[in-house]
């Protein structure tokens, strides 16, 4: 069917032409308007707004092409047919290339005009739909109270708003080319994470981090990155957000007791006191051990550590050694020189080397051989070490963090550790609990991971049920944090309501294996969320699945109070 609306101008020099052409386009139900000449169609335009324009090649003394220039300088969201009798490809190719929307030879039967004009307005439809979609984004984009940055595959800023700019002091798209990023203003902790993203194709979130900013003292942020794929799926860069969290951070630390913490959360007593020890450890050099069961978070602590101190800006390099192998972890380590060993081609810089300024993290330091720990006792008490294969010393000035989960005394007895080692990376020990010996954060961390994969999965979920969450409160989680994060994303693949139920965890909760869910445990899962919420009935209640009133029931039932 026509649209009636749509206001078409042909111009054409022969009278019989143009005069057919509004006669098919009018009885089709067009409003039609006509021109004989150049000068003609001119002073039409210039008086009128038009859907779409069917110009002859040939106007007298002038070309359609000239006619084309002038529509598309003056209404460029209007479509242009070209027709002529003597087509050429040159001229053809020049008209497309002007913006022309198809070129059409005569002599043109009626079924060819009608199928062309009907054609060019669905495009003009669609462009202006896209066009209003776009101007729709831009004024969310605008309008966002969080700084948004999208940037290239190169790491090339395409675009930032003006949260942005109050947040990160962008001033144009070219600060996150290089490595003067900021102009060194600030702790580029953003600029890592994006580069992340980038790298893994991956979201990456990180939670109250302090943009050491020279012009915003005391600023906090939250930082999300995620990969943009435009279509089909195609990478094409990153996007970042980055949200000022420092009013509620600064809250927070007045009542003294913050809920995240550099990308980790937790309020319990346990949590609170490793918050405190990072805060003095973050500007000292000391070697630091972090000990505990695996996915308790180690390389969050170290990574606290490195970017609330003064290191912040310097590169912090983690190695995991029990993913190399004992002949390349000393070259990875410590660099090498070409003709080495075999497969030594060239000179190659260590880690240690690669930290110069900052943090060195060795995870699984308790898996290194004997040679390596000798190697490394002698780098820890004089910050020098030769490349393999090189005689020649070279100085560094990097701060070490190690971690493990294995029980170094035990080691040191079987002969497998260096005790004179143990005791210089043991300056000073953060043991991290593992999450069964602080559940007071299991309905935080659930919060946290809902939020979380809302994102990335772009769902609903808004709580999980009291049986799941007694059902958290009572598992062991040998696994931990880790471990809790994959059985609520096995969930969100599953659920399709808006509250996480039993059947949607992994079979080791569904089958009972969590023990005995009854009402002894309900007054404290109840208390120890609302103390974890600020006693918000409404975020307890979602939290535990259950309405304000059957909370309000159970508060009075259990005698639960703000001060317990």
């Amino acid at each position: 069917m026509a649209n009636t609306t749509a206001k078409i101008l042909v111009v054409d020099d022969e009278y019989w032409i143009r005069s057919n052409f509004r006669d098919i386009l009018q009885n089709a139900g067009y409003n039609v308007i006509v021109a004989g000449d150049y000068k003609e169609a001119k002073g039409t335009l210039d008086a009128n707004d038009f859907d779409l324009v069917i110009a002859d090649i040939i106007l007298g003394d002038h070309c359609g092409i000239e006619l084309l220039r002038e529509i598309k300088a003056g209404q460029p969201g209007c479509p242009v047919v070209m027709i002529t009798g003597y087509p050429e490809i040159e001229t053809a190719s020049e008209a497309l290339r002007l913006g022309a929307f198809d070129y059409i030879p005569k002599p043109v039967n009626k079924n060819a005009l009608l199928h062309v004009a009907s054609a060019a307005l669905a495009h003009k439809s669609l462009v202006e739909e896209k066009e209003k979609y776009r101007v729709h984004l831009d004024a969310i984009f605008r309008s966002a109270k969080v700084g948004i940055i999208t940037v290239d595959e190169n790491m090339h800023v395409v675009r930032f708003n003006g949260a942005a700019t109050k947040i990160c002091g962008f001033t144009d798209t070219a600060e996150l080319e290089d490595e003067s990023y900021s102009g060194g203003l600030c702790s580029k902790r953003c600029l890592l994470t994006l580069r992340e993203t980038i790298a893994t194709k991956k979201s990456h979130d990180v939670y109250r981090v302090e943009c050491k900013h020279k012009h915003k003292p005391g600023q906090v942020v939250n930082i999300t990155t995620s990969p943009m794929l435009d279509q089909p799926e195609r990478f094409s860069g990153g996007v970042m957000i980055v949200q000022d969290e420092t009013s509620l951070a600064e809250l927070e630390m007045q009542i003294g007791r913050p809920g995240k913490y550099h990308n980790m959360i937790g309020q319990g007593e346990r949590m609170q006191h490793i918050y405190s020890l990072i805060e003095t450890l973050s500007n000292l050099k000391t070697t630091v051990l972090i000990t505990g069961e695996s996915g308790t978070g180690k390389e969050l602590i170290a990574e606290a550590i490195h970017f609330r101190g003064l290191r912040g800006k310097m590169p912090l390099v983690k190695v995991n050694c029990s993913a190399i192998s004992e002949q390349l972890l000393e070259s990875e380590l410590f660099g090498h020189v070409k003709g080495a060993f075999t497969d030594a081609i060239s000179d190659s810089v260590g880690r240690f080397q690669r930290a110069d300024g900052g943090t060195i993290f060795l995870d699984e330091i308790g898996d290194i051989t004997a040679r390596t720990q000798l190697k490394l006792l002698r780098v820890l008490q004089e910050m020098e070490f030769e490349r393999v294969g090189d005689s020649t010393p070279i100085k560094v000035d990097v701060r070490v963090i190690a971690a493990t989960n294995q029980d170094f005394k035990e080691k040191i007895k079987r002969g497998q550790f260096r005790k004179d080692l143990y005791y210089r990376l043991r300056v000073v020990e953060i043991k991290l609990p593992p999450l069964r010996d602080r559940k007071e954060d299991i309905p935080l961390l659930v919060e946290h991971f809902l939020s979380k994969f809302n994102r990335n999965f772009k769902k609903d979920i808004h709580s999980v049920s009291t049986d799941v969450m007694k059902a958290f409160m009572l598992y062991p989680w040998s696994g931990n944090i880790r471990e809790m994060e994959h059985a609520i994303e096995h969930a969100f693949v599953l659920c399709n309501r808006r509250v996480i139920t039993l059947d949607d965890l992994p079979e080791e909760f569904a089958n009972g294996a969590c023990g005995d869910i009854d009402k002894e445990h309900e007054p404290h899962i109840i208390r120890v969320t609302l103390k974890n919420t600020g006693w918000n009935k409404s975020k307890t209640a979602r939290l535990l699945g259950i309405d304000r009133k059957t909370l309000y029931n159970k508060i009075s039932l259990y005698g639960i109070k703000e001060d317990d």
